[in-house]
Order: C-alpha cells, then structure tokens, then sequence
C-alpha cells in the first residue's frame, strides 16, 4: 500500500505540474495503478517494478531543457551516417533515416493487421534507445497527448514554433485538402489548413527530408526517383498543421475509444480508423493534424520528428486500454498477418515473429505486449 500510494502521489503531481489540469484519461490512468500493482504482484515481469519502470511524460510536461535536450538529440541521430545500405536505399543518409526506411518496407505488413501495436511499440522502443546510447540523450520518449491542444494546435508547446518546440507551421501555400483514403464524401477530403510550406522556426527549421514521398500529396512535391520512394530526394520539412483534422483527437475521443471498445478487434479498428464509414480513428487524426511533407504520406511520416510523440501516444493509448483488464488484455491481439488481410492470411498469434530489419532481429510478438517486463526487461516503462 505504501508503494501504490506513492505511484498515485507521484503521478497526480506529475501532471498537475503541468500546464493542464488532469482529464478523464488521465483519471484512467490513476485509477488503474491500483489494478496494474495488484496484477505485478501475481505476476513479475522480469524484475520490472513500478519503481523502477522509466516514466515517459507528454510534451507540455517537460522542462524546457528537458524539451531541448530531446530536439537536440534528434539533430544528433541526423547529423550520424547512415547504417542502412546505398544500395538498397540511396536516399537513407542519416541514422535518422534508417528509422524512415524501416517503416516505409514495413508499412503493409504492419498497419490494419496483428503487428499494428507490438511492432510499433518495438520500433518506437528501439527509437529512444538510439537517441540515449548514440546521442546521450538522459531522457526518454515523450508523447504528445492530442487531447489537450485538439481545439488548436498551433497553440501548443509541440507547434509553436520556438526553441523548445517540435518546430512550428509550414509557410502558406495554397494547396487543395488532405485526401483520406477509401472514405466517403464528405469525409473524403479535409479542408486546408493555413501551412503546407517549408517549416521555417523552432529546431527543425533547417531539417532536410531525404526519403520519399511514396503517394500522391496534396502539395507540390517532387516525385522520388524511385518508385519505392527510397531514393534521394532531398528537400525541405512541410507542414500543414490541421485544426479540422484534430477534431477527432480529442480527450473525450480517446476516452470513448478506451472505455468503449472491449475486445482487440474494436479497440485497433476503431484506433486505426473505419474509413468506409467516414471514421478516421485517433492514428489518423494525429498524422492528418500535422500533415505536410512527409507528415501526410503513410509511408514516410516517420520523417517528419512529431511522428514518434504521435506513436507513443498510440502506445500509451493502448497501455491504458490493456489495464482496464490486464487478465484478458495484456496478451490480447486481434486481425490478420497482412494489412486488411490482402492477400488473406492467418489470424496472427503471439508466437509470430517481427523484427526491425538491419536495426534489430526477430522477437515474438509475446515479447512485446507488456511494457513492464517485455524483451526479457528491456521494456520496462510507464506513462504519466
């Protein structure tokens, strides 16, 4: 009782430390502790503990040092030579880069389909680890919780453009809506937002985009050399920071999603979006809210540094879901092998395997469901 009291006293000053106040997910959150402590203890997860388990925190949390020091790690994995071979993939010339192209290869195996949520908990995972063991980053991922700054973005200390921002909008350029796939009018295209050009403030004003673009953009963006997207084609970072499109990020979206779905099945479906019903999901939402080049293109939205605060919110979202029932969620997983089962494959197990190619081998997907004792203890984080 003595530990538990002091993870929820923890926690509440976490955020109340914060520009906002708690909302009702994070009122989830604290009111599942007390289930997430009573199940370590009849079951141990490789040595992870509360205690000793990193916090990840949202954005608006942080210092403004703390801010910085991630940014500028990010610069550093952007400054380091490419891993990843010239001849499979020209345009990779950072370690940043490498990170690009693993999702690009991957995406239609790991979107709409059973490696959805372990693989990129694993990618993400593998992510910080780089920006701490090759940049000396001392912190860990930070999330960016769509909730708090859905009304405006802009308005928000990811997109405000100062120094200890994710770097703000793009220039106005006029271009046509972001068109979303496979959805029915009126839900088929949302309206411009007022960027769409080069990011020209904050830390990534200078950033260049090496990688892609695979579709076909709402901007003027010129094509890669290869049809595969994995050419050199450098240019600048774009943005459209999109106000219309994070009206489905809000805290009582994210809430609803939570409490409402209570099987794999309608929690991933419903996260990733039922697009032939004009849904758009949260992951949609989120990647739509910043947009641009390479924010918008499903393939390559890695490129752009919002992309990994958007999927620990993803991981965190699903890290709240699975406490509501640990017994059955905590290995729970649902859908096919193949992104929307095409071609048509097996349900997936947790005995599947995923890797991340040149980056890191094979793992069960077992081994990645719990982020308290997951890869033999090397997961071992919370949220706050």
């Amino acid at each position: 009782m003595i530990r538990l009291f002091v993870l929820l006293f923890s926690f509440s000053v976490s955020v109340l430390a914060g520009t906002f106040p708690p909302d009702k997910v994070d009122e989830l959150v604290a009111t599942s502790l007390p289930l997430l402590e009573e199940y370590l203890a009849r079951n141990p997860q490789k040595n992870c503990t509360p205690e000793t388990a990193v916090r990840r925190k949202e954005w608006g949390d942080l210092s403004k040092q703390e801010r910085r020091d991630y940014t500028d790690a990010v610069l550093c994995l952007q400054s380091k030579p490419a891993l990843m071979s010239s001849s499979f993939a020209p345009g990779a010339r950072t370690r940043f880069d490498d990170y690009v192209v693993i999702h690009m290869v991957q995406t239609e195996r790991n979107h709409d389909s059973s490696f959805f949520l372990p693989w990129h908990r694993y990618y993400l995972w593998h992510y910080e680890n780089a920006l701490r063991t090759e940049c000396g980053y001392s912190g860990y991922q930070p999330y960016w919780d769509w909730g708090r700054y859905a009304a405006n973005p802009l308005d928000s200390p990811l997109f405000n453009g100062d120094e200890f921002s994710l770097s703000g909008n793009g220039e106005p350029v006029p271009h046509r809506g972001i068109t979303v796939p496979g959805a029915p009018a009126p839900w088929d295209v949302i309206p411009p937002g007022e960027g769409g050009g080069c990011v020209t403030t904050g830390p990534f004003k200078n950033m260049t985009v090496n990688l892609g673009p695979r579709l076909q953009l709402a901007l003027d963006v010129e094509p890669n050399p290869q049809k595969d997207g994995l050419g050199y084609n450098p240019r600048c970072l774009r943005r459209d920071i999109n106000k219309n499109a994070a009206t489905v990020t809000t805290t009582s979206h994210i809430y609803d999603l939570i409490t409402q779905n209570t099987n794999a099945y309608w929690f991933q479906t419903v996260l990733e979006g039922q697009f032939a019903e004009g849904k758009w999901g949260v992951h949609a939402g989120g990647h739509f809210t910043v947009s641009g080049d390479p924010g918008g293109d499903f393939y390559v939205s890695p490129g752009d540094p919002v992309f990994y605060l958007h999927h620990a919110q993803i991981d965190r979202v699903w890290w709240i879901w699975q406490m509501q029932n640990l017994t059955q969620r905590l290995f729970e997983i649902s859908k096919t092998r193949t992104m929307g089962n095409n071609p048509p494959s097996p349900n997936g197990t947790l005995d599947d395997l995923t890797n991340l190619g040149i980056l890191a081998g094979d793992v069960e997907v077992r081994d990645l469901m719990s982020t308290m004792g997951g890869l033999d203890g090397r997961l071992c984080y919370m949220y706050e």
